[in-house]
């Protein structure tokens, strides 16, 4: 099961990390599809969030197809995000993880990697659609 966790100094909404972590965990396939999410009331003790912050959250989960509501008995995934890639003994994760033990090695803390990681990828999608137009 999913344990969330809140940064409050993120400056991202509350229940948006709620969606993210959720989906994150879609995509890399810890959650797969019957799986069921923690109720509201657990994610309320865990997190000390507004029980109405964690229905927003499984709303918009529902309004994008990932999960359904099933009245009385909890939050269950309809369908995964995971892809082969992306898995936790996939290549591609041990290439990453690999560049992550190189740039801690050469000083990077976590907050520079991710705005490394960030502007390579803004970088490629728009390199992506000005190829895309060019076409």
């Amino acid at each position: 099961m999913i344990e969330y966790r809140i940064d409050r100094r993120s400056g991202v909404a509350t229940y948006l990390q709620i969606v993210q972590q959720t989906r994150h965990a879609l995509r890399l396939g810890l959650l797969e599809p019957g799986d069921r999410l923690p109720t509201a009331r657990e994610v309320v003790e865990a997190t000390t969030v507004n029980p109405n912050t964690v229905l927003k959250a499984y709303r918009e989960l529902e309004r994008e197809g990932l999960v359904e509501g099933r009245r009385g008995l909890g939050t269950f995934v309809r369908r995964s995000l995971a892809r082969e890639e992306a898995a936790e003994d996939g290549p591609l994760r041990a290439e990453l993880e690999q560049w992550v033990k190189r740039a801690r090695a050469a000083g990077l803390e976590h907050e520079d990697m991710e705005a490394l990681f960030t502007a390579v990828l803004t970088a490629e999608a728009e390199r992506e659609g000005t190829h895309e137009q060019q076409q």
